[in-house]
């Protein structure tokens, strides 16, 4: 009993560190978009083949998925380990390696630069940060696309059933 005690500790210090705090403080905890907002993020993003797109925590790599089922070269960025293996070998499983890509590491810290389109489902609290971000590294005409939570000061082009694009001007 003493040892199912135990593993029930670990399990949850593991869940809360790695699902919960560190993620917390630095964009938002893991909460899937559903499929059918997933699907609506990529149809209001317009993706064309040529293009190259970052999800922004990406989690289990779906929104990045969908981006590159639609023809786009796709990135995710994601802290969690354990959900950036998770995406990796959702990938494999979707035959999208060459289009697809996780990487284990803060979009803080990334370039955005080379990006055509932004996906992001984060936390309310660093939208005004993030949009000083995308303001300042992407180029004129990139697009942005937001599941729940909007910029302060951009203003949407299209807003639909919680999903908001943006383009840089």
């Amino acid at each position: 009993m003493i040892g199912i005690l135990i593993l029930a500790a670990i399990i949850a210090a593991v869940y809360l560190i790695f699902y919960v705090f560190y993620p917390l403080g630095r964009g938002a905890i893991f909460e899937p978009s559903s499929p059918e907002k997933t699907r609506l993020m990529a149809e209001i993003a317009g993706v064309s083949p040529s293009e190259r797109t970052a999800d922004l925590g990406s989690g289990d790599g779906r929104v990045v998925i969908a981006l590159a089922q639609a023809g786009a070269e796709a990135h995710g960025y994601e802290v969690n380990p354990f959900l950036v293996l998770r995406a990796r070998r959702s990938i494999r499983r979707a035959g999208l390696e060459g289009r697809a890509f996780i990487h284990w590491g803060s979009f803080w810290r990334a370039d955005l630069s080379p990006f055509d389109l932004i996906t992001v489902f984060q936390v309310g609290f660093i939208m005004g940060r993030l949009e000083t971000k995308v303001k300042r590294e992407l180029r004129s005409g990139a697009r942005i696309v937001s599941h729940h939570w909007r910029f302060p000061a951009l203003a949407p082009e299209i807003a639909r059933n919680d999903i908001y694009l943006y383009r840089i001007g």
